[in-house]
């Protein structure tokens, strides 16, 4: 690993502390590219105008026309954080704005039997609510089949997505929907290219209602508050692990707000109590690694459908029970993802009898589970610094694999010259730079362990498969206090706006491993000891090295206690 040091523009730094911007975090926010304080502003009269988005307001005049009629429409959801928090968005806002009781339905697909997207399978299952416009939400672009299918039924389509569109014969290709809003398909001049499919179904919203004022539904000062939605907004946006740019920063900073003053959804608040969080001290780590497993989990083990009711009721007790069992079903997926993940590191080793991986990993076994093939792949990757490919066998017979990638490795691309040289190989693939999905026939799967990692050897040079970690340099013993790690947390950050993360050479006092898997540190620290801990680590350190690492606070019988938690160390 080489622990690499971000620069600070002296000049944007200075700037930020005169307009009374905390020093580090002056520091820490010019390293990321903020020259002024204005640019920190997190208000929403800031946020990116909804006319902007191509195909917002060709969306407002279908729904306002669908709500006048006291049509019926469906939502068609995803199952993940991202796809169950759109659809709660979307059912809250059209009830909001005025659809009529009994009107307002959804689905959402359970990943073994479906697929993703809108699929022929999926609109016969919308069939059965009768609607007259099916809504799909965080999917969509990409389903060229089942768009047919549902106009053929008779069905308007209004496809939100914030996915890259299809490629057919290299050339993109749109559904023939009639309607389509996503930033990311032609024409769309809206700046925030990365914003999630629940960021997309409130922009809507936003043009439905503009478009509903100016029917005269309802005065300028007498209008619905939509921002009652930004806590979903904000959870779905942070666990789609989007980059947060300045529009998606103000989302989740709003969002964040909202939930600290107590302002939240009976199913968020249910879920903070059920992750043993307090939402009064919110920051947007909560929703990573907290709140959006929990969600997440349904749609690996269960059905989504747990998750969506957990955020759609108004009942305290109700939101209790689900966020209860999403619990449940969490921990049974971090149980399944250990037993996986051991058996796929062994597989790993196999591998690399010189102790070097291959230039891109691809596993697969008979006994590994399909809703957490993803997981698995992301924890592989992490650790080996490779494009990682894991594959499950589905319940129709073929291999369904999931894969992470490192940068420098475009995984979508890599994928799609392997189905260039093997135009049989893939029965199914897609995603993005980092992360992708495939399908194909068990007994190929050695030609694609071939094929796969012929692209790596091609594309990837020591340069690329060096595992760089950039940080923010050493941190003065000054700032090794709780209202400053307090101050950081409360920021928000994300991809492209990075926690912060420090680089020291420290002297290893004393280490163990606790509960077998992590290494539980004593350092010294600018002549100072310091608690440290270094999760998911068991090899121990040298007596002295370079490390990064970020602050936390660890709270127990109502002491905090400031630790180090370790994230890599310099080779040397």
């Amino acid at each position: 690993m080489k622990i690499t040091i971000r620069d600070v523009p002296p000049r944007n730094a200075w700037a930020l502390e005169q307009a009374g911007v905390h020093p580090l975090l002056a520091r820490l926010f010019a390293a990321r590219g903020i020259a002024q304080a204005d640019q920190l502003d997190d208000s929403l009269a800031l946020l990116l105008q909804p006319t902007t988005l191509h195909g917002a307001q060709a969306a407002a005049r279908l729904l306002a026309d669908t709500l006048a009629a006291g049509g019926r429409i469906c939502v068609v959801a995803d199952y993940d954080c991202d796809g169950a928090t759109a659809c709660a968005v979307a059912l809250r806002g059209l009830k909001l704005l005025g659809a009529r009781p009994g009107t307002l339905s959804y689905v959402v697909p359970d990943r073994a039997i479906h697929g993703y997207g809108l699929t022929p399978a999926i609109v016969d299952l919308a069939r059965e609510h009768r609607p007259d416009v099916l809504v799909t939400v965080d999917n969509g672009i990409a389903s060229l089949e089942g768009v047919l299918h549902a106009r053929a039924a008779g069905m308007k389509v209004l496809v939100t997505d914030h996915h890259l569109p299809a490629l057919v014969n290299d050339s993109i290709t749109l559904p023939a929907a009639d309607v389509i809003v996503n930033p990311n398909q032609p024409d769309c001049g809206f700046e925030s290219k990365c914003i999630a499919g629940v960021g997309v179904m409130f922009y809507v919203l936003l043009a439905l209602r503009a478009e509903l004022r100016e029917r005269g539904a309802f005065a300028a000062d007498a209008q619905p508050r939509l921002d009652t939605l930004l806590d979903l907004v904000a959870l779905g946006t942070v666990a789609d692990v989007v980059k947060l740019d300045a529009n998606n920063r103000r989302l989740v900073a709003q969002g964040l707000k909202r939930i600290r003053s107590g302002r939240m959804q009976p199913g968020v608040r249910a879920l903070f109590s059920a992750a043993g969080r307090d939402p009064s001290r919110a920051v947007s780590f909560d929703f990573g690694f907290a709140l959006g497993p929990r969600i997440n989990a349904a749609g690996r083990l269960e059905q989504m459908t747990l998750g969506i009711e957990c955020l759609l009721t108004d009942d305290e007790e109700r939101a209790r029970e689900l966020a209860l069992q999403l619990d449940a079903i969490n921990r049974e997926r971090r149980e399944v993802e250990a037993g996986m993940r051991e058996q796929a590191e062994a597989m790993v080793e196999m591998l690399m009898p010189e102790g070097e991986p291959p230039a891109a990993v691809a596993i697969f076994d008979p006994e590994f589970h399909e809703g957490v093939v993803g997981i698995v792949a992301s924890r592989l990757k992490d650790r080996l610094h490779r494009p990682t490919f894991v594959f499950a066998l589905g319940r129709d017979g073929l291999l369904k694999g999931s894969g992470r990638s490192i940068p420098g490795f475009h995984l979508r691309d890599a994928l799609d010259l392997v189905s260039k040289r093997h135009p049989q190989l893939l029965r199914k693939f897609g995603g993005h730079a980092m992360a992708a999905g495939a399908t194909l026939a068990e007994e190929d799967f050695d030609l694609f362990e071939q094929a796969f990692d012929a692209v790596a050897r091609e594309w990837l040079d020591a340069a690329t498969l060096t595992r760089t970690l950039a940080t923010d340099g050493p941190l003065d013993a000054q700032w090794f206090a709780p209202p400053v790690v307090q101050a950081l947390e409360a920021a928000v950050w994300g991809p492209s706006f990075d926690p912060p993360l420090f680089c020291d050479t420290v002297d290893v006092v004393s280490q163990r491993l606790v509960g077998e898997r992590h290494l539980k540190l004593t350092l010294r620290h600018n002549g100072q000891l310091r608690e440290g801990i270094w999760f998911g680590r068991s090899e121990p350190l040298p007596g002295r090295a370079r490390v990064a690492y970020r602050l936390s606070l660890d709270e127990f019988n109502g002491q905090q206690r400031l630790q180090m938690v370790i994230e890599g160390v310099a080779d040397s």
